[in-house]
């Protein structure tokens, strides 16, 4: 009904899970890694749990669109059936003959068994999701662990990914299903939205159903998380109502009261006491201990490229700031009503084919996507030539030019908080790793270097086939000191001055402290605010990029954000 009136060529807040609305939150990313590491072992389950409409079937979608060619997989989303009913769909998932519902359950595990073997023959491997598995009766589950026993003398034949509830994690704790709980490799619990992801989840979906201009003030997006909780599903329908209301209205942008009066309308979804904050902080103490473990053996072979036991490790790890949210700039009155029809306003969706289209230019003669070429093109938008550099991997060399090496894992909105060019991982559908450098970057596009000319792509395109591994070149205003804190001083805490002036369009004081004061530390927690950092006073890497855009700056940059305007 609101299409056309906001210029929008889809709904961008339908409940269905599209992979191409997918919105990778820290937590999400974080569920992706675990995903992606348990079917890197040769075996076992992969576990991961959620509360209802924290995205769980959205993410396992995705997950099998970047799944490699060779890769069979049997997804059953009913799992509220007999043993041989439960076999019997597997089966049926993946094309295997049996004689139907007269087949007895060894009939059914043997023809499975069969083409299991068949399949690892040909150098592919099978993979079984089971959504919905808190439903799973205590004979399935058994069977479910049973069916981990085919396996050759060295590699199981099937991996199997149990997603459900929380339930399901109290379930398998039990005494009665320990042999189970024993074989699972990786286990992860979705979390809800923090409060600036469900604001960039919300301009996110707006801008791919294709939305020109910000739809939601700040205010109204705060108040959706309160009434949410932070909850994806619960956005959508909350966001939906909204527009609807907006449009009703007469209103171009949806502010604060709309929200309210749509949160109203479509029932009682705040959630503030489902999930406690000690028991979230908990969780998220113990993902840290085992992300510690396993994260060296998850990330990709082309790390090690960057990253050496020898080399500097403080340079490439993650600044004691939280992954940065899209950064507001300065705020626009409300905008007249749209004119245009949708066909007029879909210029910033891809054309069918145009993912195609992406990985058709890896197959180009002339592509370099290879790991040095991106790093030696990294380079020379520095004014650099990687080649001459000393140094046993590229962040040494980096290192020896002055330069730090950042790597993280992240999403769009973080490259463009640092507003540096970043060589990310691009995995095509065949499997093939493609590390690829980002020129520019803007709501819509994301310009790539990968030999000659840089070439423009639809975001959500590259965004397909990115897991969100980026790494990126830092100079620090000063060597030596890349985090400023309470307490600080030297010339860095006149450059945090001078810099801070500058954003406030003031001139540098005649005389100048160099202490890092209370009175400094204010001015920095409201800089922060301002652009949606985490507002704790300190000035890590990711604060001081920011504020390098302030001063007279040589480091290369990517283009500005348009869509990131924060509408007031």
């Amino acid at each position: 009904m609101y299409l056309q009136y906001f210029g929008l060529h889809e709904n961008p807040f339908s409940i269905p899970p599209d992979p191409n609305y997918l919105y990778l939150s820290r937590g999400h990313q974080e569920a992706l890694a675990h995903l992606q590491y348990g079917l890197g072992e040769a075996g076992g389950f992969v576990q991961l749990t959620g509360e209802v409409g924290t995205g769980k079937t959205l993410l396992i979608r995705a997950l099998v669109e970047r799944l490699p060619e060779g890769v069979d997989v049997a997804l059953v989303l009913y799992p509220v059936l007999t043993v041989s009913e439960f076999v019997a769909a597997i089966c049926d998932e993946l094309r295997v003959p049996h004689p139907g519902e007269k087949a007895s359950l060894k009939q059914l595990i043997d023809a499975l068994n069969a083409r299991l073997l068949q399949t690892h023959a040909r150098g592919r491997r099978t993979v079984l999701i089971i959504d919905e598995a808190q439903n799973l009766s205590r004979e399935v589950l058994e069977q479910v662990r049973l069916l981990t026993n085919l396996e050759t003398t060295k590699q199981k034949l099937l991996q199997i990914i149990l997603i459900g509830q929380p339930e399901l994690a109290h379930m398998l704790a039990q005494q009665d299903l320990r042999q189970l709980a024993q074989r699972i490799t990786a286990r992860y619990g979705l979390t809800a939205l923090r409060h600036d992801e469900t604001c960039d989840y919300i301009a996110h979906r707006c801008r791919v159903a294709g939305a020109r201009k910000p739809l939601f003030r700040q205010a109204a997006m705060h108040r959706v998380h309160v009434f949410t909780g932070g909850i994806p599903r619960l956005i959508n329908i909350l966001c939906d109502r909204a527009l609807l209301g907006a449009y009703t209205h007469g209103k171009s942008v949806v502010d604060a009261p709309i929200v309210k009066r749509a949160a109203k309308e479509v029932g009682p979804v705040a959630r503030s006491k489902r999930w406690p904050a000690p028991r979230a902080l908990a969780a998220m103490s113990a993902l840290a201990v085992v992300l510690a473990v396993v994260a060296w053996q998850w990330w990709p072979p082309w790390t090690h490229v960057f990253l050496s036991e020898k080399s500097p490790t403080s340079e490439a790890a993650p600044s004691v700031e939280a992954k940065p949210a899209n950064p507001p700039v300065a705020s626009a009155t409300p905008a007249a009503v749209p004119t245009t029809t949708p066909a007029e306003t879909n210029t910033a969706t891809s054309p069918p084919d145009s993912a195609s289209k992406l990985e058709a230019s890896f197959d180009n003669p002339e592509a370099r996507t290879d790991t040095d070429s991106a790093m030696q093109t990294l380079f020379e938008r520095w004014g650099l030539d990687y080649a001459v550099l000393t140094g046993a991997t590229g962040c040494e060399r980096a290192l020896n030019a002055g330069l730090h090496c950042v790597y993280q894992t992240g999403t769009w909105n973080n490259l463009r908080q640092y507003n540096r060019p970043a060589v990310i991982e691009l995995q095509d559908s065949s499997g093939r790793k493609h590390h690829v450098l980002v020129t520019a970057l803007t709501a819509d596009s994301v310009s790539l270097a990968m030999g000659g000319a840089p070439q423009e792509f639809p975001v959500q395109d590259v965004g397909r086939l990115w897991f969100g591994k980026y790494l990126l070149l830092w100079k620090p205003p000063m060597p030596g000191q890349e985090i400023l804190r309470l307490g600080d001083r030297g010339e860095s805490i006149v450059w945090l001055r001078d810099a801070l002036a500058r954003y406030r369009g003031e001139p540098l004081a005649a005389e100048t402290s160099d202490l890092f004061d209370q009175d400094l530390q204010g001015q920095l927690i409201q800089f922060q605010g301002r652009h949606r950092l985490t507002a704790d006073g300190v000035a890590g890497q990711i604060t001081l990029a920011k504020l390098q855009g302030y001063l007279p700056d040589k480091s290369p940059t990517l283009s500005a954000d348009t869509m990131s305007a924060e509408v007031r």
